[in-house]
């Protein structure tokens, strides 16, 4: 599948892993203040890095759901003990976010649709 419906990550196949980050945001703005610029340099610096996959991400009303996706558990592992990325996560407990969660799944199986195609079809993939 080509990753031709903007915001969703195409071109994989599993096993993957997934790494689900959902954040809410702090409220304070001089806390926010950096947030954008970093969340943007950490895209950057993980589309750079082997095994990315992709991203997929969505927020409102302050909370956010970040998947990133990954190789394998060494890809991921690289990522998050990158310096920069330390540098950022800790940035994120002290400043950015109220709290978060994460989360680190092995996807086993994934299948797609997109509008177009015939209702009665099953999935693809």
């Amino acid at each position: 599948m080509s990753n031709d419906t903007a915001g969703i990550v195409g071109d994989t196949v599993p096993p993957y892993y997934a790494a689900i980050l959902t954040t809410v945001l702090a409220t304070d703005p001089e806390d926010l203040a950096g947030y954008d610029a970093a969340s943007e340099r950490m895209l950057d610096l993980a589309r750079s890095m082997d095994g990315y996959l992709g991203l997929e991400y969505a927020r409102a009303d302050g909370v956010g759901v970040a998947v990133s996706y990954w190789r394998d558990l060494d890809a991921l592992r690289a990522w998050r003990e990158h310096a920069e990325h330390l540098g950022v996560q800790l940035l994120g407990r002290q400043r950015f976010y109220r709290a978060y969660r994460a989360r680190i799944c092995r996807v086993e199986r994934e299948y797609a649709w997109r509008r177009g195609d015939p209702l009665g079809a099953p999935p693809y993939r």
